[in-house]
This record gives structure tokens, sequence and C-alpha cells, in this order.
């Protein structure tokens, strides 16, 4: 039996915001209720320290706070969340809804960009990476 190790990380590569985002800026997700939501939790960690995390590590590190995973237990739970296969980060509510595209340089770190700023324009002009949609909410 072969054990494998899926990713989500992409290199030199911007994920744009979705085609059908209404987002016209970044807005920050708010929590609802008591709980962090997983993008208000995503976007605390990529926007707090631009590359510095993988996607990869920024899905597990939601995953392990959703789930109450103890230090102990996250080198074996990392194992068997990427032994299938997970939603990238064009899956994210971040680039679907909030107005954030994400950038991942050549190392894989990725970094946040609000739809309609400079910084966001260049990215998308940029010849020299690989540009993604990110997953539309709704189907055509």
């Amino acid at each position: 039996m072969i054990d494998r190790t899926h990713t989500t990380n992409y290199f030199d590569t911007f994920i744009e915001v979705a085609e059908d985002s209404s987002a016209t800026h970044g807005v920050i997700p708010k929590p609802k209720g008591d709980e962090q939501t997983i993008a208000e939790m995503q976007f605390e960690m990529v926007s707090k320290k631009p590359y510095a995390y993988t996607s990869d590590d920024v899905l597990f590190e939601v995953f392990v706070k959703r789930n109450d995973i103890s230090e102990s237990e996250q080198k074996a739970a990392r194992v068997t969340f990427f032994s299938k296969g997970q939603a990238c980060f064009r899956a994210s509510p971040l680039p679907k809804k909030y107005g954030f595209g994400v950038h991942a340089n050549k190392e894989g770190k990725i970094a946040l960009y609000e739809v309609n700023s400079e910084a966001y324009e260049k990215l998308v002009n940029d010849s020299h990476i690989k540009k993604l949609k990110a997953m539309r909410t709704s189907k055509k």
C-alpha cells in the first residue's frame, strides 16, 4: 500500500476573486455567534503574517482549531488530514466572498491582496505568475 500526501499549495500563482463575487473591496470577516468562522481564522493568520504560511499550513491550522486537536496529536492528524485531497484556497471564502486575492510566492507562502487595490492589479497584470480564479459561489 502506498501512502500519498496531498497538498493545496500553489507556487508563483495568484488566485483572483471569484467571477461572481460582489465584493468591490476587501471586507474583514466577522464572527458569527461565539465562534470564529473559517474565513475569520484564515484572514487572521494570513493578514497578520503575510508570506509566513503555505496554504497547507493555514488550512491545517484552521482544522486544528475547529477540532480542538492537542499539540501532541497534531503530527499524526496532519498526516491523516493530507492523506486525502482537501479543498484549496480557490474554495476559501476570502477570494469567493470577502474580496481578497491570494498570492503564493515561489516558496508557496501566501499573502492576501484586496480586490481593486493597486497591488492586486499589479499581480493580475504580472505575466510571470500563473492566475486562477477562485471558485464561483453559484453554478452558471
